[in-house]
């Protein structure tokens, strides 16, 4: 079946599912594979817990009059979500970068909602089936979309971008992670930089650009570029300062020659304000008035374990427990020695995906946490064995737990900080 044909039957039902387990009513399932699944298997269960069409690709399911039959149900899905895309035309932010990128998306979808019907990218649901997913669910009635695009091997954002083909986009930094699959800190930088080939290419193209970082600054050239940044330039068109941090940023901003605006965030982290300057750069661009950008930087509220400060019967989290990597580690251990808090303590997980500098780049953490003073510091992972340090080690959270339950730390500030996969975001329940 024609894209042009399949799209007829999505405007006439205009949900789309991945999961047979969730068949809304007139949905389209897209019978997608995976390494222990294949949703083919499952097409007539979708249509019969009601969706309307079955997409797959695998004609010994073809037994069904609701059931399309196409050469590969993946690439049909990013196909049609493309073909949606190009038939609202309305323009489409692209994020994407090593660290902050979730947050940075919120934060843009946060000011640009002070202005229009935005969609974005829920969650992180950022890579090759969920970026085609969010494209169609955007409707007439949206005026701007904010697509968040994640990798982890070279090649994938450029995937992306030829799906969402955004009008601007933001690279928020480049650092050291996924380096099994990029190969090196250079193949994070090409990597990312397709948005920035893609954008290239794209007539009336824009780039925002955090003019302080010295690698993204280099790798913007030749693009139009709306810059802002900590350090005073007259290429900037938003600067900021950090006011304080105790423990919420704090920070003023102006645009132009215009008047300073202070904000007061929810968020934990000096280095935070590169995406609160970056959405107040995206939302001036976009005509939203600094008032209301000031007001949706100061009214957001994180969540999924991103800088957040949580207070428990006995202690006070800052909870950073979803991603983890040099940079990201670097940042939030740095946050946290500059924070006037009494007691410190941290638990930090191991750093995943970092090929032959693994070892070098946890004997850097444990420097940092040395040069912290802080009263306690407890190691999660296999990975911290071999390294040298004189810091408490748990193999598991398991063994985090149950320490907790021994010894019941109490009047303390503890920072969480590790990836997803380390499960340190069940520990506050335990705090």
């Amino acid at each position: 079946m024609s894209i042009d044909k399949l799209y007829d039957i999505f405007r006439n039902h205009p949900v789309v599912t991945t999961d047979s387990r969730d068949c809304p009513e007139g949905s389209v399932f897209f019978a997608l594979k995976g390494d222990t699944f294949d949703g083919n298997a499952y097409a007539l269960s979708a249509l019969e817990k009601g969706c309307s069409y079955a997409v797959i690709d695998d004609a010994r399911y073809n037994t069904h009059e609701r059931t399309i039959l196409v050469d590969d149900v993946l690439t049909t899905l990013q196909q049609l979500a493309r073909h949606h895309r190009r038939t609202l035309a309305l323009p489409i932010v692209g994020v994407t970068g090593t660290n902050g990128k979730t947050t940075t998306k919120e934060l843009i979808a946060a000011v640009l909602s002070r202005r229009y019907r935005v969609h974005y990218t829920q969650g992180n649901f950022n890579n090759h089936i969920g970026v085609p997913k969010t494209l169609l669910q955007l409707t007439s009635q949206h005026e701007m979309a904010v697509v968040e695009m994640g990798a982890n091997h070279p090649g994938e954002i450029r995937t992306l971008v030829n799906i969402a083909e955004p009008d601007s986009g933001i690279i928020t930094n480049v650092g050291m992670a996924h380096l099994e699959g990029f190969g090196s800190f250079e193949g994070v930088k090409r990597t990312k930089g397709e948005l920035y080939d893609f954008l290239r290419q794209r007539e009336g193209s824009v780039v925002f650009l955090n003019h302080d970082n010295q690698h993204l600054v280099p790798m913007a050239e030749g693009l139009r570029t709306v810059c802002y940044g900590t350090k005073a330039h007259p290429s900037l068109t938003v600067e900021g300062q950090v006011i304080g941090c105790a423990p919420y940023l704090s920070f003023r901003w102006h645009a132009g020659e215009g008047e300073w605006h202070e904000v007061h965030t929810h968020l934990i982290g000096a280095y935070n304000i590169d995406n609160m300057l970056a959405a107040a750069c995206i939302g001036r661009y976009y005509g939203v008035a600094e008032s209301d950008i000031s007001t949706a930087l100061g009214d957001y509220v994180p969540t999924n374990n991103r800088s957040q400060l949580t207070h428990t019967a006995t202690n006070h989290l800052v909870v950073d427990a979803y991603n983890a990597n040099p940079t990201s580690m670097a940042a939030a251990i740095d946050n946290f020695r500059m924070m006037e808090v009494p007691h410190k303590m941290a638990i930090i997980g191991q750093m995943g995906e970092l090929g032959e500098v693994s070892r070098k780049e946890h004997q850097r953490v444990v420097k940092m946490l040395e040069e912290a003073n802080l009263e306690e510091v407890w190691l999660v992972g296999d990975l911290w064995q071999g390294i040298d340090h004189h810091f408490r080690h748990f193999s598991d959270v398991e063994q985090v737990k149950a320490e907790i339950q021994r010894q019941s730390p109490t009047d303390r500030y503890i920072l969480i900080k590790g990836s997803n996969t380390n499960r340190l975001y069940q520990l506050p329940a335990f705090l």
